[in-house]
């Protein structure tokens, strides 16, 4: 569902979401309105040929859809509670996969981006 040879890659995240099939497009408009709500003032941009949220001039975190679920990158590890939340959702080290056809679970999205947002915003 991503990148295709010969196809450009998109230049905004309206562009990405809008050539997205309608059932990936519906999760991650989704996810995309929970990470903006736990990351307030971010901004958005297109890094690697995905849409990312920015905590000032840092990324906060990516957001992707892919062929069976959307995925959020790159996630640390978390406080054990939310953790714990977090970690049946994890594939590898940093990414969170969320399956179509599942509800999606935005508050704990919400969570995880303002725990992202808060952990960069000590990194300066």
């Amino acid at each position: 569902m991503r990148h295709h040879p010969g196809v450009t890659a998109p230049g905004t995240v309206e562009e990405y979401l809008t050539a997205l099939p309608p059932e990936a497009r519906a999760v991650l408009d989704r996810v995309r309105a929970a990470v903006l709500r736990g990351m307030p003032g971010a901004t958005e941009t297109i890094r690697y040929g995905m849409p990312a949220a920015m905590v000032g001039t840092r990324y906060g975190l990516h957001y992707a859809a892919w062929k069976r679920h959307a995925a959020l990158y790159p996630v640390p590890v978390l406080d054990d509670g939310l953790e714990a939340e977090v970690a049946p959702l994890r594939s590898g080290k940093d990414a969170v996969h969320l399956r179509y056809g599942r509800p999606v679970p935005e508050d704990l999205v919400e969570r995880i981006a303002s725990a992202v947002a808060a952990r960069r915003s000590e990194d300066r």
